[in-house]
């Protein structure tokens, strides 16, 4: 065996000194190539997966799934031979033919021994080697040899795509590698090392459902999904928890001695407590709420608005649009966001942040939009770059764009960071109004209701019109209520008067 090499979690940036392992790419006993990712972390940013800047043979894993690591801690070590190459069985000399096909990748690594430094963007210069299948190597007394894995399974037991390749999975931005790995290992290896049982893949995609499981118990290999191609939700995790409570049986609280009920009964079935950890994206959502409630005297204005010309409008533009293939719908939320920008301009306090220490308020000459958007790991706000500058049809773009992005758990730290004025629409959950926390250091934050059909008056006459109520809540340090109001009621006037927009442009 060659020498060791430690590798320590690096900078991850935006001020994070922490990480939650989600899980591991390559296992304890496998080989890792340059810049191949080793790792996928949980910041409170984002998921993220963390390349190894040298190769060789993973010999230990400085944590378990699930547990924290500190920036500059140890995150992986790897044993490499003295020319640079992983060192193996026999002193790194390939004896089986799918060993010797993997020295020609591990040869064209050998001048990177000292670390490519590539960690993530931003970190380091070289550009990531193409990742190709490989020969997964054992170190003695590690695990037991490899074998062949089951066809068309990537790592974890997700599937691949029909027709792909070793290195491609079915899910987009999935790690190529992947499969690779996952092909190299036979299923009672990952049984072995995954807890889980040896026969078929696991349908499910989501670290948020492992890691669900994994907390109750439960095997996914004994579960069948509700989604398509029989993909595992978090809704059928949870529905397995609740039935393996259910079908528990009940447990006696402790009764303190002389407290027994008339004819020696004790007392009902004891309930447990369940402890959710503050870490990763809760811990940093409840840190900033806290802080903006602490620092930030908010306060909150609302005005209920007929959107029905606003509707009226958005069918027209998009009726339009039909003979151009190239063009997409366009969004209500990304109408929306076109009026706060128009707002905006009219009323630049609202897009500013305060500076405690030199007690300015800095009146902030971009808008970059942040947007509420529910995923299956909790409540992100991706921020839209230079919203003031789109049109609306770029707007719906890149919702569009972040919001998936959101969902598959893919967005950047960059992606996360830097919005000025965050639009809210809870109507999607069918509710009328919201007082919002403002999204610290921001200075303000509209929120959208549900557009509910509701007796109107128009003119001298009841109609039954589109209604929305919009709400405000803002610094009260940039600003009084009479710049709150107006920029309430300028959003509000051109969601009426959808014309009136025009006049701004």
């Amino acid at each position: 065996m060659g020498e060791v090499r430690e590798f320590a979690l690096p900078d991850l940036g935006e001020g994070l000194t922490e990480a939650t392992i989600v899980r591991w790419l390559v296992p304890v006993g496998d080989t890792v190539r340059v810049d191949e990712p080793v790792v996928e972390v949980e910041t409170a940013k984002a998921l993220v997966e963390v390349p190894c800047p040298f190769a060789g043979v993973v010999t230990s894993h400085a944590a378990d799934e699930g547990a924290e690591v500190a920036v500059g801690a140890p995150l992986v070590t790897v044993a490499m031979s003295p020319d640079g190459g992983a060192s193996g069985p026999g002193g790194g000399a390939a004896g089986t033919p799918d060993e010797r096909a993997g020295e020609a990748d591990r040869a064209g690594e050998a001048e990177h021994v000292g670390g490519s430094g590539n960690v993530l963007v931003g970190y380091g210069t070289a550009q990531a080697p193409a990742r190709r299948p490989r020969a997964a190597l054992r170190l003695s007394g590690l695990s037991g040899p490899a074998g062949a894995g089951a066809p068309g399974t990537g790592l974890g037991g997700i599937a691949a795509a029909p027709g792909a390749g070793a290195g491609e999975e079915s899910r987009p931005g999935a790690d190529r590698g992947a499969a690779a790995r996952g092909a190299g290992r036979t299923a009672p290896e990952r049984s072995a090392r995954g807890g889980r049982a040896a026969a078929g893949p696991v349908p499910v995609i989501s670290p948020l459902v492992r890691r669900l499981a994994r907390e109750h118990g439960l095997d996914l290999r004994a579960m069948t999904g509700s989604g398509p191609d029989g993909l595992i939700l978090r809704a059928d995790v949870e529905r397995a928890v609740h039935a393996v409570r259910e079908d528990a049986p009940p447990r006696e609280a402790p009764v303190p001695e002389g407290t027994a009920e008339p004819g020696g009964a004790r007392a009902g079935s004891a309930r447990q407590e369940r402890r959710i950890p503050l870490r990763g994206m809760r811990g940093t959502a409840a840190d900033r709420l806290t802080r903006s409630r602490a620092e930030i005297p908010d306060a909150s204005c609302w005005v209920d608005a007929d959107a029905t010309e606003l509707l009226a409008a958005r069918k027209e533009m998009n009726a339009a649009a039909d003979g151009d293939p190239a063009a997409a719908p366009i969004s209500l939320p990304a109408l929306l966001g076109r009026l706060c920008t128009a707002a905006l301009a009219r009323f630049p306090e609202l897009n500013s942040t305060v500076d405690t220490e030199a007690r300015e308020i800095v009146v902030l000459p971009e808008v970059h939009l942040g947007f509420a958007a529910q995923t299956d790991r909790g409540l992100v706000v991706p921020v839209v770059r230079d919203a003031h500058t789109l049109s609306a049809e770029q707007l719906t773009a890149e919702l569009a764009r972040l919001t998936e992005a959101a969902r598959a758990g893919s967005l950047t730290p960059g992606e996360l960071t830097g919005g000025t004025f965050t639009l809210n629409n809870y109507g999607v959950f069918g509710v009328d109004g919201s007082t919002p926390i403002i999204n610290h250091p921001e200075a303000a934050m509209l929120g959208v209701g549900r557009i509910a059909r509701k007796p109107w008056v128009v003119g001298d006459a009841l109609a039954v019109r589109s209604v929305v109520q919009l709400s405000l809540t803002f610094d009260h340090r940039v600003c009084d209520g009479g710049t709150a109001g107006g920029f309430l009621r300028h959003v509000a006037d051109c969601v009426e008067r959808p014309a009136r927009l025009l006049r701004t442009l």
